[in-house]
């Protein structure tokens, strides 16, 4: 996926009220962007940290810019933008890309699921019925170490989306749980126990109902994110 326009560079001030980003453009200009990241972005931000970020000259909006990437302070490529993560996904999923996932005849994004009311990031249509597929970018990575981590932060939302895709496989309904690692230098994912260690429960209950979970890396540039490679996810006891 290669960025519509292109980004500029700058320097992150700082980051708050969750969505909002002060930053400086490389002429010295500050500005208020956009940050849409729900997450703590752990280990993602440090102020003076290289950042690029889309601008937009939409009258109706209220922001100059959207926060895209960052350097990290362990010198990696983050896409801090999540809403990325679903079309990265979806455009690997229609080149076939996702050999997991592949076969598919028909594609629906977010349909209404499950007992707790919830919507599935891509519903697939195969021959022999249907995939239920969740997307979650994972953006957390530790000095001096290949494995990324997810959650950021404790996430109810995604313990809850891990109990309704347990529920689908109980029922003998494929359902897939899909990490998008938006950050370079990573070789393997795992669940982040040491920050929410239900989620990481609820992973292994998910796993454990028969739950597919997969990991796709990306390649990360200031021009173009693309989705490319498979990653192993550790689940074990003895890797979280």
């Amino acid at each position: 996926m290669r960025f519509p326009t292109p980004l500029e560079e700058g320097r992150l001030v700082r980051r708050y009220k969750r969505f909002f980003a002060d930053v400086l453009t490389q002429t010295g200009e500050p500005l208020c962007i956009h940050c849409p990241n729900t997450g703590s972005m752990l280990h993602c931000m440090a102020e003076g940290a290289r950042v690029w970020f889309s601008r937009s000259d939409d009258p109706k909006r209220k922001l100059p810019g959207t926060w895209e990437l960052v350097e990290t302070p362990h010198g990696r490529l983050a896409c801090v933008n999540t809403g990325r993560a679903n079309a990265l996904v979806e455009e690997a999923l229609e080149a076939g890309l996702i050999t997991e996932l592949a076969g598919f005849t028909a594609l629906r994004r977010e349909v209404r699921y499950g007992e707790e009311n919830s919507r599935i990031d891509f519903l697939l249509e195969y021959p022999a019925g249907p995939a239920y597929v969740e997307v979650k970018s994972v953006t957390l990575g530790y000095a001096g170490g290949a494995v990324a981590a997810f959650p950021d932060a404790v996430t109810t939302r995604g313990a809850k989306h891990l109990r309704e895709l347990a529920t689908l496989a109980r029922n003998g309904v494929r359902a897939v749980q899909l990490y998008c690692v938006n950050l370079g230098g990573i070789e393997a994912v795992r669940p982040a126990v040491e920050i929410d260690p239900a989620y990481a429960q609820a992973l292994h209950e998910a796993l454990a109902a028969g739950v597919e979970v997969l990991a796709y890396g990306v390649t990360l540039t200031p021009q173009e994110i693309r989705l490319d490679r498979p990653l192993p996810v550790l689940v074990s006891p003895a890797s979280i």
